[in-house]
């Protein structure tokens, strides 16, 4: 009996262990199976995802150059826009420097000039020339011809640069240029010393002083000019310099019935002569405005009186259209009645103008 058992405790061992060989079979060929199944979804999904991805290093790219061309166009946008920049800058650069170099060259032309006329108004006859015709341009300037006379020679036989031609009790009023120009230089020259600058205002003082004696002498005529005369000094910094600093000679001119002016200063003289020519010219022509006043009176009463008939007239007619417009309305109003055939029944006596229905009635 124990060999029995034994012998069916074998073979019951056997048949477990066949049955765990042939379990422990299956369950590695099914892990083998879904391993199998697990790698190949892995490849598909690598394969999948390397599609992606080539996918989207094509897309990368096809963009990437897209950005890199538009980079490049506004690149090469902003380097010519500054290429043209520099090259309009350059130009105006050039054009200013050309207009520098004209300017440059205007002014050593200038500067030529100034040095030539500096060296013209050294020269006494040359100074008194160009006060001359200064003097002659602002005359003409401002009087009309008649008021006034260049180059007059006067009873005396001296030798006037102008004459103003003035109403009386004024008469002749002479204009003589005078420009000390020689000892009013020397009083501001840097390289002369304090006593030389001195000495030249002092001998400044005594030529205008000197002038004056001249103008005084030579054309203050009694019974043909006025009995003052004017001193014209061509330059503004001169007169300024005589008025500012030397009153005593300003004095002794005006003593002497003789008026200092500059160009700027005789452009008032010459406006208040001019004033003066055109109220005695108007005071002149006084009766003839006077006349044409009275002729106008007479032409204004006429108006007045005509004015005044034709707005009578304009009244009557405004009256005559009233009347006309009432007229109007009360045959507009007959017509109206007529066609509504509402006439009002008129006397016995008034001739009726009877329809035919009401004829055969």
């Amino acid at each position: 009996m124990v060999e029995i058992a034994l012998a069916v405790a074998l073979a019951a061992l056997a048949i477990v262990v066949w049955l765990a060989l042939r379990l422990q079979s299956a369950s590695e060929r099914k892990h083998r199976e879904m391993l199998s199944d697990l790698h190949q979804g892995l490849t598909r999904q690598g394969d999948r995802l390397g599609g992606h991805l080539n996918e989207l290093r094509e897309a990368l790219a096809v963009k990437l150059d897209q950005r890199l061309d538009q980079i490049a166009g506004k690149v090469s946008e902003r380097l010519d826009e500054g290429f043209r920049r520099t090259n309009e800058t350059f130009v105006s650069v050039m054009q200013r420097l050309a207009t520098i170099d004209e300017a440059q060259k205007k002014i050593e032309t200038l500067t030529g000039s100034v040095v030539s006329l500096q060296e013209l108004l050294g020269d006494k006859k040359t100074r008194g020339a160009f006060g001359e015709v200064q003097l002659e341009a602002l005359v003409r300037n401002v009087l009309p011809p008649a008021a006034f006379e260049m180059q007059v020679t006067l009873t005396n036989g001296n030798r006037v640069d102008c004459v103003l031609r003035l109403p009386e009790p004024t008469g002749l009023v002479a204009v003589d240029s005078k420009f000390p120009l020689e000892n009013y230089n020397r009083m501001f020259d840097a390289q002369a010393g304090e006593a030389e600058r001195a000495q030249a205002r002092r001998q400044f003082r005594a030529d205008v002083r000197k002038h004056v004696d001249d103008i005084a002498r030579k054309y203050i005529v009694p019974g043909e000019t006025a009995e003052g005369a004017v001193m014209f000094v061509p330059a503004e910094a001169v007169f300024a310099e005589i008025h500012a600093h030397h009153a005593e000679v300003v004095d002794y001119a005006n003593a002497r019935r003789v008026w200092i002016v500059s160009p700027t200063t005789l452009m008032a003289v010459l406006n208040t002569a001019r004033a003066v020519l055109k109220d005695v010219e108007t005071r002149k022509q006084i009766h003839v405005i006077r006349d044409a006043l009275a002729r106008l009176a007479v032409e204004f009463e006429r108006f007045d009186e005509r004015l005044r008939k034709l707005a009578e007239h304009i009244r009557q007619a405004h009256e005559d259209a009233e009347k006309i417009q009432i007229t109007g309305g009360k045959i507009s109003q007959q017509f109206q009645r007529i066609e509504s055939a509402e006439l009002e029944e008129r006397p016995a006596s008034a001739n009726v103008v009877r329809l035919p229905e009401e004829r055969k009635s």
